[in-house]
């Protein structure tokens, strides 16, 4: 143990008592994970707590109780690993280390004589979901906030149990989508209702008084009246599921995601049941990918999501914003009405939409109905929230119902003319305190608030689309926009559940200034003569959300032609204007179908007689992203580099074992060769030298 001694670990203490349960001639023992912090600092599991848990376990067996059960401090069971420790490793032996306690100490309660219950009381992720398997059964509280097998999103594998026990237990299809699918989509979680219906939870329990219930059902258990059933496990499949699987991730990640395959590679071991043999293949794979480059810029990515994006750079004084009790919304299409939504679910405030006829507010507002009718119709919203929606969502062509709301967004067609328009229009209605938002995506906050009496009060305020899933919020700071307005700006992006970033007012801000660069460079090559479906694959080696032509697609072609403009308007020197893509937009066809090139629209390009490989459109794209990302850190656009990071991966789904962007800039050498530095420290996203 003392090779392992991590001197940062926050401890996890395994707290036990005895419980007297009715009904039981003994008591049971009852072990509580708990740091000492509150549900904010969750409990982990270092080579201290690991030894707490084997301590309590220990002295509950010696007590010879009618059940040992292990639950959690007030709404955490346990999120896993200090992942903090594991760049504190020295080498591969201490790796193998770590594995090998962990599965040691919970292998206890798996083969345990005595009954063993987890009571899932709250988050459960990891090695605490783990931890859960190894219980002969499980409770779980319908307040559990998240359950998951995250580790492939960081970069590792579940290395303590959670490949070998989750497929046999609830089946390869489900095992498959837990443990590699879910961390690949954003690191998706699952709800209570869902884990119990996959069969990881054996009951779920209402929060109010889920210990004692808990207590109650594992008590029926011992004593015979409870009868715990779990469908056979269908072994026939396996090798189908997984070859479907994995040619999913070759046409996804073309290999970029070492975790993912060793991942699939475990869940094939785990179908012959040898426990023994599939815990070993863990440690190897656990001591393989903790000194992998890809688990490095994985952990960085994950402290930046968990930390850097919950105290912003740069935000003023939260005590300077304003309280919002009405907002207005200028426009009724598609991105204002997913606006109206959000702001009524968030800030349960009235929000009024306003545009220039009545079927256009009409269709706005039927839009936010018809999504609060979706979510009730599939359980994720009761009547009586949907009923208190429906009441604060309203629409008119009357700009006047804006006289008394403290926060108006525009949400128009992205021209200046227009935005100014409607601001100049505006001020006369709205009180002189009143924020004045845009969701513009390139042009300039203090272009815009030039012309108005008070500039000071115009903010941008830049969403991605879509705005229900994509939790960045770029907020823009014009030039006269004053502290009051920035600091009500970063409460209300607060409220509403997004990660804002700071931004200077430089044209199209952070991510679509670099996704059009990336974007731009691609299609140069197209213009050059590059053929599409070279073009479109040159960046599969990175393991990206979407190729480039799918990601044009998303965008719009009209849209990214719009944007590249003012760009090229701005800096004509690295932003070209490509024809060939306005050719695109006025077609109205699809670039891609099925994630192939559509013929068609190759047939309408203009093109040159310089093609370039793969390989050299993929280092033009990256030399170009290494370029930018400096630009935009000299110009001041963001803090830091880790700001750009934090923005591509909560904006542009850019993944963690990219670390973003700039941590793999920094590993293929890009940064320095092109810039002449690297952009953040070694050892910092990466191994040490």
């Amino acid at each position: 143990m003392s090779a392992l001694a991590a001197p940062n670990e926050v401890v996890t203490r395994a707290l036990l008592r005895q419980v007297n349960v009715p009904g039981l001639d003994r008591p049971a023992a009852l072990i509580t994970l708990d740091n000492g912090f509150d549900h904010t600092k969750p409990n982990t599991f270092g080579p201290g707590g690991l030894a707490s848990l084997d301590e309590a376990i220990t002295a509950a067996l010696a007590a010879d109780p009618a059940f040992i059960a292990v639950t959690g401090k007030p709404y955490i069971f346990c999120v896993g690993a200090d992942i903090v420790g594991l760049p504190q490793l020295a080498d591969r032996a201490q790796a193998l280390e770590i594995g090998r306690l962990g599965h040691r100490v919970f292998a206890r309660l798996k083969d345990s004589s005595v009954p063993t219950f987890a009571f899932v009381n709250g988050a459960a992720m990891g090695g605490g979901l783990e931890l859960a398997l190894h219980c002969h059964y499980r409770t779980l509280s319908g307040g559990a906030a998240a359950l998951a097998l995250p580790e492939v999103s960081l970069g590792l594998v579940p290395g303590w149990g959670g490949t070998q026990l989750l497929p046999n237990l609830i089946g390869i299809p489900a095992a498959t989508q837990v443990i590699i699918q879910n961390p690949l989509m954003q690191n998706k979680m699952l709800k209570p209702k869902q884990a119990a219906e996959l069969g990881i939870a054996d009951v779920l329990l209402e929060p109010a008084d889920f210990l004692e219930r808990s207590l109650e059902w594992a008590a029926g258990v011992v004593r015979g009246q409870v009868t715990v059933t779990r469908p056979e496990v269908d072994k026939d499949m396996w090798a189908g599921v997984l070859y479907f699987a994995r040619e999913t991730l070759n046409q996804r990640l073309h290999g970029a995601v070492p975790a993912a395959y060793r991942a699939l590679d475990l869940l094939e071991t785990a179908k012959d049941g040898d426990f023994a043999a599939g815990t070993a293949a863990e440690d190897e794979a656990l001591a393989d990918l903790v000194f992998s480059e890809e688990l490095r810029s994985g952990l960085y990515a994950f402290d930046l999501v968990q930390r850097r994006a919950k105290r912003p750079a740069g935000a003023p004084d939260k005590g300077l914003a304003r309280t919002i009790t009405k907002v207005g919304i200028v426009g009724a299409g598609l991105m204002a009405s997913q606006l109206a939504l959000l702001f009524a679910r968030r800030l349960q405030v009235p929000v009024v939409m306003t545009d220039l006829d009545q079927s256009r507010v009409d269709k706005g507002v039927g839009y936010v109905h018809t999504q609060i009718e979706k979510a009730v119709t599939k359980g994720r919203m009761d009547k009586g929230t949907a009923a208190k929606l429906y009441g604060l969502v309203s629409g008119t062509v009357d700009k006047s119902a804006f006289a008394d709301a403290d926060f108006v967004i525009e949400a128009v067609f992205e021209d200046l003319g227009v935005k100014k328009q409607v601001w100049a229009e505006l001020e006369k209605i709205v009180s002189p305190e009143a924020v004045l938002a845009t969701n513009t995506s390139s042009l300039s906050i203090t272009e815009m608030a030039a012309e108005l009496e008070h500039p000071e009060r115009v903010v941008g305020f830049h969403f991605f689309n879509p705005v229900a899933v994509l939790p960045l919020l770029e907020i823009v700071r014009g030039e006269r926009t004053d502290d009051v307005t920035l600091a009500t700006a970063f409460a209300v992006g607060k409220q509403l559940k997004k990660s804002s970033v700071l931004v200077k007012d430089a044209p199209a801000f952070v991510v679509n200034r670099l996704l059009t660069r990336f974007l731009g460079t691609v299609f140069a090559a197209v213009d050059a003569g590059t053929p599409l479906d070279v073009a479109n694959s040159a960046l599969d080696p990175l393991g990206l959300p979407m190729r480039p032509l799918a990601l044009l697609q998303l965008v719009g072609p009209a849209v990214a032609y719009h944007v590249g403009g003012t760009l090229h308007a701005a800096y004509p020197d690295r932003f070209g204007v490509s024809e060939n893509l306005k050719r695109i937009a006025d077609s109205g066809q699809p670039i891609v179908v099925d994630d192939q090139v559509n013929e068609e629209v190759a047939k309408l390009l203009v093109v040159g007689d310089q093609p370039l490989t793969a390989e050299q459109v993929r280092q033009n794209a990256l030399d170009a992203l290494a370029q930018e990302i400096r630009l935009m850190l000299d110009e001041g656009v963001v803090a830091e580099a880790q700001d750009i990071d934090l923005c591509m991966i909560l904006g542009a789904g850019w993944p963690f074992h990219l670390g973003g962007v700039t941590p793999y800039l920094d590993r293929t050498g890009t940064s320095e060769r092109v810039t002449g530095q690297r952009f953040l420290p070694r050892g910092a996203a990466s191994l040490p030298a």
